[in-house]
């Protein structure tokens, strides 16, 4: 048998050849000399193998790693701090601590490979509580090394990694990632594509971990894996992820918060939380679960189960955490301010459940995106039901509150505000609607003149028309407070027009069609010949030629029916104008053709009538009194109606043409 003395002689002899060989560089030697002498613990293990066997050889190497292994003992006895292994300051004692463990898991393999042979009990049960002490070790190492190492997310960071990745993504093909989330492979493909030469990291600009301090982790990891410790080290990997993935949501705005707090959110308050949720669910599928699972992959690779359950502990929560608040808002109290922000949210949480689907393994993908379906599913229905509430509240409104002068009543202003935003989720809307058999035209509509789609018409579109004609009809009951049948007509044309107008300059024309704003011009046409005669008819009839004695033969006619007819056209041509010059048209145009058709009908009536009666007054005593008005006078007075003002005024603009 070999003796140690001639084994050592032999390494010695063999190194220093090596160090001839390297020639004759007395630095190279130096170097050489000092790197081989870093290895005297393997030496002496190489030594073992030829001076040792059996028992004798493993209990020799097992002495040597435990001697190493319990120089820095265990987290049961140690504190933390300064009691840690530096990785970064001391290289050589981290390595020379790894090689120790390496030793001791080899030894454990090795004894359990021969304890058929007659390997002793007791040198495996030894090796095993060195190991499990190296674990414990290695374990609070890994826990604190990711601590020390986790790069701090900004919701800065968080919101332009999302921003650069759907630029990248578009300015490729001009689709955005959520255009690419079709299926796994094409997903991987173009993340692929993407990241050669780091290119992907580059894109999201989220390190989640150190790049440096990776291989660190790894090659703890991979030790505590190969010792079939692997909980534990998901355990310790989990915790501390699963605490930088909750500061993250908090950063974001997405707090922890039961169905109750939600609930019982001032609308104010709750509206920003949906706000920031929307962002935060694309963030965290799109950017941080990526950022994950890259990590885990990376710091894993010697298992890709545990990989995936590393993952799948460290980000479930942050998903369902998520999940809830959605679940929360969906199940809550609907009302229609809420519409917008919860569409806003079921096509967030509709865009990244092919990211989740592709990132998680299949157990847990099936339990997650169908927690994510039916977390959907409530969203839509909280939207339809939401909508439904909506037209019902527009038919019910019977606030009998009268709006000053005849202008556009906020009911008009709302609802017409909000169907035209009702059109920039057509598809969401009309996806939701052809659900569940949801199609079919509504009743309201179903037989309704302004129909002229037909079938053709969506679902949103059969909503949006019974809408508008539900405001239609409580328009038309709002207009019966007023006690001014002429004012009923100017209230009238004011909120049809203020209609027209928002179907026209939107989307809403192509969906109503312009059919409907044809007839609905024509109705105002026919409010505004309404108007003429509920409030001018009084007046024009001051100017007829019945009742004031004219007799044509004689050229003679009653001066004192005269003046009365001349008194009364006056009294009633300045009680409307009196009236009407408080009335509010907001719109220039309409405002200008109601004075044009009113001065084209009273204008030549009263220069007609002055012209054939005015001179059986004229330079009679008095006569200004009753002939107060030129036709120009008339004019001007004609300029001050539908201003909406509390006075007469003096217009500097042209005079109406007769």
């Amino acid at each position: 048998m070999t003796t140690q003395e001639e084994v050592e002689e032999r390494v010695l002899a063999t190194a220093q050849q090596i160090v001839k060989n390297l020639g004759t560089s007395s630095d190279m030697k130096e170097d050489m000399i000092f790197i081989l002498s870093n290895f005297d613990n393997r030496f002496s293990n190489i030594t073992d193998l030829f001076s040792s066997s059996g028992g004798d050889r493993l209990e020799g190497r097992l002495d040597t790693a435990e001697k190493v292994i319990s120089q820095w003992g265990c987290s049961s006895t140690l504190g933390s701090g300064r009691d840690f292994i530096p990785w970064e300051d001391l290289p050589d004692v981290a390595a020379e601590y790894l090689a120790a463990v390496d030793d001791v898991i080899a030894i454990t393999e090795e004894a359990e490979g021969n304890q058929g042979g007659g390997q002793p009990v007791d040198t495996l049960d030894r090796a095993d509580r060195v190991l499990q002490m190296a674990m414990d070790r290695l374990e609070d190492e890994f826990r604190h090394f990711l601590i020390q190492n986790t790069v701090p997310l900004d919701a800065a960071r968080l919101y332009g990694s999302i921003r650069r990745m759907s630029l990248s993504f578009a300015s490729d093909g001009g689709e955005t990632i959520e255009d690419l989330v079709t299926s796994e492979e094409e997903l991987d493909a173009s993340l692929e594509d993407r990241s050669t030469g780091g290119s992907l990291s580059n894109l999201l600009d989220i390190d989640v971990v150190r790049p440096e301090a990776v291989p660190h982790l790894k090659s703890i990891a991979d030790r505590m894996i190969r010792s079939r410790y692997e909980r534990e080290c998901c355990q310790a990997y989990s915790g501390v992820r699963r605490d930088v993935l909750d500061e993250c949501l908090a950063t974001l705005g997405v707090e922890r918060m039961s169905i109750e707090e939600v609930q019982r959110m001032e609308w104010k308050e709750l509206d920003e939380k949906m706000k920031k949720w929307i962002h935060a669910v694309k963030v965290v599928a799109q950017a941080l679960l990526l950022g994950e699972r890259q990590l885990c992959d990376q710091i894993f690779e010697a298992s890709p189960l545990v990989a995936d359950a590393c993952f799948t502990e460290t980000t479930k929560g942050c998903v369902m955490q998520l999940l809830n608040f959605a679940e929360a808002v969906a199940i809550g109290q609907r009302s229609p301010e809420k519409l917008f922000r919860i569409l806003d949210m079921y096509d967030a949480l509709s865009s990244v459940i092919p990211d989740l689907e592709i990132r998680f393994s299949e157990e847990t993908r099936e339990f997650l995106c169908s927690e994510a379906d039916i977390t959907l599913k409530r969203l839509g229905d909280a939207a339809k039901g939401t909508l439904a509430e909506f037209e019902n509240a527009v038919q019910r409104e019977t606030s009998q509150k009268q709006l000053q002068f005849g202008g556009i009543h906020p009911l008009t202003r709302y609802v017409m505000n909000y169907v035209k935003l009702l059109v920039d989720y057509s598809g969401t809307l009309n996806g939701l609607m052809n659900q569940d058999g949801d199609a079919g035209e509504d009743p309201a509509v179903e037989h309704h003149d302004d129909n002229s789609h037909g079938g053709n018409m969506s679902p949103l579109g059969c909503h949006v028309l019974s809408t508008v004609s539900y405001l239609e009809s409580n328009i038309a009951e709002k207009s019966k407070l007023y006690e001014d049948s002429g004012l009923q007509y100017v209230f009238l044309m004011n909120n049809i027009l203020y209609m027209v107008q928002k179907v026209k300059d939107s989307d809403l024309g192509a969906l109503l069609g312009d059919e409907w704003i044809r007839k609905h011009r024509g109705q105002i046409r026919q409010y505004a010949r309404s108007y003429l005669r509920a409030s001018w008819t009084k007046v024009l009839h001051c100017l007829k030629d019945e009742g004031i004695g004219f007799n044509s033969s004689s050229g003679s006619a009653s001066k004192v029916a005269l003046k009365e007819r001349f008194k009364n056209f006056n009294f009633a041509f300045e009680e409307v104008c009196r009236n009407q010059m408080t009335w509010k048209v907001p719109d220039s145009q309409l405002r200008e053709e109601l004075r044009i058709s009113i001065s084209e009908m009273v204008i030549p009536a009263y220069r007609s009538f002055m012209g054939r009666f005015g001179g059986f007054l004229e330079g009679g005593r008095h006569a200004a009194k009753y002939m107060k008005y030129t036709p120009e006078d008339l004019e001007r007075y004609l300029l001050d109606l539908f201003e909406g003002l509390s006075g007469p005024s003096n217009h500097s603009r042209r005079k109406l043409s007769s």
